[in-house]
């Protein structure tokens, strides 16, 4: 999905299909090479710094609570006993999350060979695609290979372009927050600022998410820290959802935010982190199926 435009470009210009797809494939995944051989050296002293101070932060993050604790204690109403069970819970969350990270760091090597697998299943999709479709089709009744074809278009077009301009906002918006969290001294501002690209695929709630280590961190520095994270963070949602994601995606899905939001709280609840990654392309087909089914129907009829 993101490297068969550049395929299809550079193919009309006269280049045979497997010679264009090499070429794309030097550059692509030479900068994601180059990327990685930069920043994989920064990416794990800042994770190992974090393993070592993580200790001293949880001493520091239970300080805090102990004086909100006693700080609120004389509040009326139940509102102390509320609001410590909000703490506990979100430190449960909290401790859940850091251990599936943990577990997903550790899981790595496993996953390093089936990785190795993707760049070659990926050319041979774009190089034969045209013709695993039409040798699906031929399994199809003539008569209605010609609305499979467009239901597999229209697929292919709106989840390939939410895909690709979600990938590409994610990445922007992660690249600008490691810049800006470096530029005003945050520490590890490439972890940090790779977190909040990463869970900004989810819609709405990736933001929020994203936004939590980040806060965490600048609590460990000082006030003043926490506030220009804060409005890094704001600054940076303002520009993706008003700026950068309508001139990128403008309206590919067609979709109403409640009806999204709605669609993620499902995605949520049945599959938690990956219901909510994964709830947005589902919505995508099914809303490409209802159309095609209405546009059937009305034929048949």
């Amino acid at each position: 999905y993101l490297l068969h435009p550049l395929v299809e470009i550079v193919h009309r210009k006269g280049l045979h299909r497997g010679i264009a797809i090499g070429l794309i494939y030097l550059v692509f995944f030479g900068a994601l090479g180059y990327g990685i051989y930069k920043g994989i050296p920064v990416f794990i002293n800042q994770m190992i710094d974090v393993a070592e101070r993580a200790p001293e932060m949880a001493e520091l993050y239970r300080s805090y609570i102990a004086r909100f604790h006693s700080q609120t204690s004389s509040w009326p109403f139940g509102l102390h006993e509320r609001l410590e069970q909000i703490i506990n819970t979100m430190e449960m969350k909290i401790s859940s999350i850091i251990s599936v990270l943990i577990e997903a760091l550790s899981g790595l090597s496993n996953f390093f060979i089936f990785l190795l697998l993707i760049p070659i299943i990926s050319f041979y999709l774009l190089k034969d695609a045209e013709n695993i479709i039409e040798s699906g089709l031929r399994l199809v009744p003539k008569k209605k290979r010609g609305s499979i074809k467009q239901f597999l278009t229209d697929i292919d077009h709106s989840l390939g372009g939410y895909l690709r301009g979600q990938l590409l906002v994610c990445f922007i918006i992660g690249t600008f927050a490691a810049i800006l969290f470096w530029v005003f001294g945050l520490n590890y501002s490439l972890l940090l600022g790779i977190f909040i690209g990463v869970t900004n695929i989810i819609p709405y709630f990736g933001p929020l998410i994203g936004a939590v280590p980040a806060l965490l961190v600048a609590v460990t520095v000082s006030t003043s820290m926490v506030i220009k994270v804060a409005i890094i963070v704001l600054v940076l949602q303002f520009l993706e959802g008003n700026v950068i994601s309508p001139i990128i995606m403008g309206k590919t899905l067609k979709l109403h935010p409640l009806v999204i939001i709605f669609a993620l709280l499902v995605g949520g609840e049945i599959g938690g982190i990956l219901g909510l990654i994964l709830a947005v392309p589902i919505l995508a087909f099914v809303k490409v199926a209802i159309s095609h089914s209405k546009t059937l129907m009305s034929k048949s009829s």
